[in-house]
């Protein structure tokens, strides 16, 4: 904090209107002022350096590095870094990774000021701050499988909508593999039928297109 008890506040968002209504909300706080502004994860990382923020608010879907990997890597170098994901996606698997990276709280940027402020003062006082409607949603998802790697490999390819064939050629996988590895899929998301596979994965965040 500053000498006037303020909380410095990096914000890293790719957005310029985005990052332009965080800076301008943070500035109507008597508490708390902007230290830097990041376009990208690269940069967030330089500037957490130069700066030493009490906290970032950093998105997590940037270029060159994305949040997640900015949030490993700030917080590898400094451990006591408290960052504060914001972001437009909800889903259970999206949120693990940014916790798992270190992350000490998460808000949807559709949250209001009176969310988004008092998550802020929270995740700078050294708490962790995640939304009931978010934390209800982790806990529901708890009992959900893994799915491997390949069957991660097979889920992104069934979702440019590739058949069975042409998804056992991309991978180099026979076919007959490729469609036991879809019906692993299925079960482990409880889904009846492809379609339905790629929109839960990527309302769960477990696949990006």
């Amino acid at each position: 904090m500053t000498d006037k008890g303020k909380t410095r506040v990096l914000v890293a968002d790719d957005h310029y209107l985005v990052r332009f209504g965080l800076v301008a909300l943070i500035h109507t706080k008597a508490d708390m002022e902007v230290a830097a502004e990041a376009c990208d994860g690269a940069q967030a990382i330089v500037l957490y350096e130069a700066h030493h923020p009490d906290l970032v608010l950093m998105d997590t879907r940037m270029p060159i590095k994305d949040g997640i990997e900015a949030t490993i890597q700030i917080r590898k170098k400094f451990g006591n870094a408290r960052i504060l994901m914001l972001t437009a996606f909800d889903g259970d698997v999206d949120i693990r990774r940014a916790l798992d990276a270190g992350a000490r709280g998460y808000v949807l940027k559709r949250s209001t000021s009176e969310v988004l402020i008092p998550a802020i003062r929270a995740v700078a006082r050294g708490e962790i701050w995640i939304s009931k409607e978010l934390t209800t949603k982790l806990d529901a998802k708890r009992s959900f499988e893994q799915l491997t790697f390949r069957e991660m490999e097979v889920l992104k390819e069934l979702a440019k909508g590739l058949g069975d064939k042409q998804i056992a050629d991309a991978l180099d996988i026979t076919e007959y593999t490729a469609r036991d590895h879809l019906k692993n899929i299925r079960a482990k998301l409880r889904v009846a039928d492809r379609t339905e596979a790629v929109t839960v994965a990527l309302q769960r965040g477990i696949i990006h297109l």
